[in-house]
C-alpha cells in the first residue's frame, strides 16, 4: 500500500466546508486503487488537520494525483485552507487491520 499524510491549516469558519467536501469526494464514482481517507483535527489547534489518504499502490496513487478530477478537487480544497498542504508521500510498511 502507499499513501500521502497532509498537515493542513484550515481557515477559520471552513471545516465545516471542508468536510462537506470531503463527502462529496467519497460520493462519486469509485477512485481505481483508493483504500480509505483519515482526517484529524488537533485538540491543540481546532484549524489544524492532518489527512492521511490511502491506496493499494504507488502507480493507482501517481495515477490518481496526476488526474483532471483531482487536480479540480485539490484546488477547492486549497481555497478552504490557509495556505498549501504539507505533503509526506510513502510507502506503507506496516498497519495492523480494522477489527469488524
Amino acid at each position: 500500500m502507499y499513501g500521502t499524510i497532509a498537515r493542513m491549516r484550515v481557515k477559520p469558519g471552513m471545516a465545516d466546508r471542508l468536510q462537506e467536501m470531503t463527502r462529496a469526494e467519497e460520493s462519486r464514482s469509485a477512485i481505481p486503487g483508493y483504500v480509505a481517507t483519515h482526517i484529524y483535527q488537533m485538540d491543540s489547534d481546532p484549524n489544524e488537520y492532518y489527512m492521511a489518504v490511502i491506496f493499494e499502490s504507488k502507480e493507482a496513487y501517481v495515477r490518481n494525483a496526476d488526474s483532471p478530477e483531482q487536480d479540480a478537487s485539490y484546488r477547492g480544497m486549497v481555497e478552504l485552507l490557509d495556505g498549501e498542504p504539507e505533503w509526506h508521500d510513502g510507502e506503507i510498511v506496516y498497519s495492523t487491520p480494522q477489527s469488524a
